[in-house]
């Protein structure tokens, strides 16, 4: 018997203190956590070059504003695939 190629599967899941939690959430917490710590650690001051300006800012500064733009664009792009899935017939 042959699958369907749209089978729907639930979420890995794991008991942490009596509650399920998915395994995305406690992955997305960890590299926040890692994330916040990168920062926290880099504090010198770094030249970064624009299109027509050199401008001097504290690197977590630069790295937060990256960190901002990414989460930005991924739940852009994470809407805008699953309004697509949604349109589908």
């Amino acid at each position: 018997m042959a699958q369907n190629a749209h089978t729907h599967h639930e979420p890995s899941r794991l008991t942490v203190k009596g509650r399920e939690v998915r395994l995305r959430t406690i992955a997305m917490g960890v590299i926040a956590v890692l994330a916040v710590w990168f920062i926290a650690v880099n504090t010198a001051s770094v030249t970064i070059t624009l299109w027509v300006a050199d401008v001097t800012l504290p690197l977590w500064v630069v790295l937060t504003v990256t960190i901002l733009v990414g989460m930005l664009i991924g739940t852009f792009l994470t809407r805008r695939r699953a309004a697509r899935r949604a349109a589908r017939p």
